[in-house]
């Protein structure tokens, strides 16, 4: 059974910092892609960050220089470290996995999603 579990959300000031975890069970992570969407209240889901199972990453214009993208493999933990937060920023976060993943944006191409984390940037 595949399961993933984000923590680390919570609340922030604009410009502060937090780190989300996502741990995973049930495959072998090493081979999936694995990314980080979120979604604010009445938006779409969006794709912010993938990590390719070659170690290469893409990013969301909206995060770029900004969030960095992780994975221990080893540890079957895919991180998420998030600096200069912004209000926008606010939303719920999920991890993802698929195996085979042709457009990273699009979260129908990832198979399997954590509950989701909230995270809250205030001003």
């Amino acid at each position: 059974q595949v399961q993933l579990e984000e923590s680390g959300g919570g609340s922030v000031q604009a410009g502060g910092s937090l780190r989300l975890s996502c741990v995973t069970s049930g495959y072998t992570t090493s081979t999936y892609y694995m990314g980080w969407f979120r979604q604010a209240p009445e938006k779409e889901r969006e794709g912010i960050a993938t990590a390719d199972p070659d170690g290469s990453t893409t990013y969301a214009n909206s995060v770029k220089g900004r969030f960095t993208i992780s994975r221990d493999n080893a540890k079957n933990t895919l991180y998420l470290q998030m600096n200069a937060l912004k209000p926008e920023d606010s939303a719920v976060y999920y991890c993802a996995a698929g195996l085979y993943v042709a457009d990273r944006t699009l979260p129908s191409e990832f198979d399997y999603w954590g509950q989701g984390t909230q995270v809250t940037v205030s001003s």
